[in-house]
């Protein structure tokens, strides 16, 4: 189909595209956590770069000659930024790129200390193939000469190129129908159509989003309010029970369920959260459901039962939509709310989103008084944090709804020796050796944050929720996890259960009398709803895909960002069904009855925020029967 004088006339530009698409294999292969399950996968992942690379450097074709070789290089270099970018933003967050991301801009002075953990000395290797086209490209001049292509060669080319392209998609879409309709798995895309050809697919996706906000129209609300009304359950017999208190939130971050009543060389890691949990109400199978925003996912869900995006922070992406938030609704009841926070009020664009979500007062980092000797890693430390919180507290009009966010026990889990109470673990994971020691300075802060509530009086006359914002411990380290916990290796249903977050909710005169663990499926989109029942708050109306935790006749159902779930029975990752109990694979048929309900819900999710569908949304009543589709 290509004729070899158009190769002798391309060698500069072919080079560098097999170059490239080697490098990008092998970056697959050792840097990326791709599961391949067959010889075709196999073949799938080795060509997917294959048809953008050409595709990209064939641009060059339609440049003088003096100029393409500097596009080559160009083209080289971008494409190699692309891939390194990844490769560093995959090793915390297990996870690729998106456009949204990449303009998280602001958030880039803060990250500084997480992206410079992730850095490997290997790094510049990932570069090397721009340094031998420079090199090719100064002293010899030779092989690299620029030749004029004609049209003939050019149709060709792309031809070449389309074949490939087309090859590739269809092995793809038969491995897996409705590829690009399914998104809520960026491995599988990636895995499938390539990283280049991942993040056009992203641009697009973008494009299209953006666009949703001015097409949508009150019409678009009608079947999600149906759905949301259809499965509404009524409230627990908890309903009221802490009906005018104060209310404390603490997210506790980055902490995960499996170091609860655990221990390091006989330490405690939590010993505060193990005492505490006996006279509170525990949910010891409540999971976190962020997506790429992390923690600002998870105030996003708290305030809100709404899901995160599946690409990008809700909390930069849709800052200015309409919201029927927390702080909002109590506000009616008298409530003054405020959030603390000794970070920068831009961080995560926290200053504007908290706006639409309705909050009274943010107290950042302007706030404290910051010093080098009361602060590491992310900022000021959680005792100080929360030691010079106590004023600022004192200061609100009550019922206030205050949330407290902590910075000690975030990656890249950094703390002096005077301050670490645990010994750091022993593995091959610098990070998961490091987590416990930032764990447990993060549990003490908590515990001198209460004491000092009580000397204050402050104690009595408030309802707390503490709980994880988000996994601390990536799919990057299931090794060193898999020798914590004892186990050969870390499975995918394994993966799902370490995304289980501490749910605490403690109420002096209550909890501590008669103090409960509940182990139903649960997760953060049922914080909004839980808190306002129990402050006796009426939610028939409100927008909400959460329940009542402390509801009888609430379904067992939680389903993660990414579209894996979680029943009574079952769990649903990766494509597989396992039974909940044995962690063992079991038939698909069993999760069959609740795929539709999890992609449903994080559809429409999706629908109300891209289309910033809350502004049409009155608050009234739902008036329209519902059709029996909906009904559970």
């Amino acid at each position: 189909m290509i004729k070899s004088s158009t190769i002798s006339k391309s060698k500069f530009i072919f080079v560098a595209a097999v170059m490239l698409w080697i490098k990008t294999y092998i970056v697959y292969k050792t840097s990326f956590d791709i599961k391949i399950e067959n010889l075709m996968q196999e073949f799938i992942l080795l060509i997917n770069p294959l048809s953008f690379l050409l595709l990209f450097f064939g641009i060059s074709f339609f440049m003088k000659p003096k100029k393409r070789n500097k596009f080559i290089i160009f083209a080289s270099l971008l494409s190699s930024f692309v891939l390194f970018a990844n490769v560093v933003f995959y090793r915390f967050f297990n996870d690729f790129l998106t456009l949204p991301v990449l303009f998280q801009t602001s958030n880039m002075g803060d990250l500084g200390t997480s992206i410079t953990g992730n850095l490997k000395i290997t790094d510049p290797l990932l570069f090397i193939d721009v340094v031998i086209l420079i090199l090719l490209n100064k002293y010899k001049p030779s092989f690299t000469i620029a030749e004029v292509i004609t049209k003939k060669e050019r149709r060709s080319y792309f031809i070449l190129v389309a074949v490939i392209f087309f090859l590739n998609l269809g092995l793809a879409e038969a491995q897996r129908p409705q590829l690009l309709t399914r998104t809520f798995d960026r491995e599988m895309l990636v895995k499938n159509i390539g990283t280049y050809n991942y993040q056009i697919y992203d641009i697009v996706l973008q494009s299209k989003s953006s666009a949703q906000r001015a097409l949508a129209d009150s019409s678009s609300f009608i079947d999600i309010e149906n759905y949301l009304k259809a499965n509404q359950k009524d409230p627990g017999e908890n309903f009221g029970i802490a009906e005018g208190k104060n209310v404390v939130v603490i997210s506790m971050e980055s902490l995960q369920s499996f170091v609860i009543n655990e221990t390091i060389d006989g330490e405690e890691i939590t010993p505060f959260l193990n005492e505490f949990i006996k006279e509170s109400y525990y949910f010891d199978n409540f999971y976190h459901q962020t997506g790429q925003g992390k923690t600002s996912d998870s105030e996003f869900l708290l305030e809100n039962s709404l899901y995160p995006l599946g690409r990008g922070a809700v909390f930069f992406t849709h800052a200015s939509n309409e919201y029927t938030a927390t702080p909002e609704i109590i506000k009616e009841h008298g409530y003054y709310s405020s959030v603390l926070h000794a970070n920068n009020k831009t961080f995560w664009n926290r200053d504007i989103m908290y706006d639409s979500l309705g909050y009274d007062q943010f107290y950042d980092i302007e706030s404290y008084e910051v010093t080098e000797e009361n602060s590491i890693g992310w900022g000021l430390k959680d005792i100080d944090f929360f030691e010079q919180s106590i004023d600022l507290l004192k200061s609100q009009p009550q019922p206030y709804y205050s949330k407290f966010i902590t910075l000690t026990n975030h990656f890249p889990f950094e703390l002096e020796e005077e301050d670490k109470m645990v010994n750091e673990y022993t593995s091959n994971s610098r990070t998961l050796n490091r987590y416990f020691p930032t764990v447990r300075y993060m549990d003490e802060s908590i515990k001198l944050f209460f004491d000092r509530l009580k000397e204050e009086g402050m104690y009595e006359n408030t309802i707390f929720v503490l709980y994880g914002d988000h996994y601390g411990i990536s799919e990057n380290h299931n090794k060193a996890m898999a020798q914590f916990l004892g186990k050969e290796e870390i499975t995918p249903f394994d993966s799902i259960q370490l995304q289980r977050v501490p749910l605490i909710i403690h109420i002096p005169g209550v909890t501590d009398v008669n103090p409960q663990v509940v182990s139903d499926v649960s997760g953060q989109i049922d914080l909004k709803p839980t808190i306002l029942s129990l402050l006796g708050m009426d939610l028939k109306n409100d927008v909400h895909f959460g329940h009542d935790l402390f509801s009888k006749d609430r379904l067992p159902f939680t389903v993660l960002r990414d579209g894996s779930f979680i029943t009574e029975k079952y769990v649903f990752t990766k494509n597989t069904c396992y039974d909940r109990t044995t962690g063992e694979e079991t038939e698909s048929s069993f999760c069959e009855p609740y795929m539709e309900k999890a992609g449903l819900e994080l559809d429409y999710s999706d629908e109300i925020i891209y289309g910033d569908l809350l502004r049409f949304y009155n608050g009234t009543s739902y008036t329209e029967p519902i059709p029996e589709e909906f009904k559970e």
